[in-house]
């Protein structure tokens, strides 16, 4: 029984163009330090899709890996 403290963040696939890898746009909140503000913050992620499995626009959970290549850290887990 080994524990699983891997992150998994949820976010929309925003590109399908490559073989078994698709990129994903995770969007989140960050308060401002100075002004307090609430600012939108964005960060693409390549992610390994075995099989091409996600369509566009769809929303998807991922989870971090050991690294599989060079940009891709994460894989995809679920379709929601």
């Amino acid at each position: 029984m080994t524990k699983d403290n891997k992150k998994t963040i949820s976010g929309t696939v925003v590109g399908i163009k490559m073989k078994d890898t698709s990129t994903v746009l995770v969007e989140r909140y960050v308060k401002h330090p100075k002004y307090q503000k609430f600012m939108k913050t964005s960060k693409k992620f390549q992610v390994h899709d075995a099989g091409n499995s996600a369509k566009l626009g769809e929303k998807v959970e991922i989870k971090e890996t050991k690294p599989i290549s060079k940009s891709k850290r994460f894989t995809l887990v679920k379709d929601n």
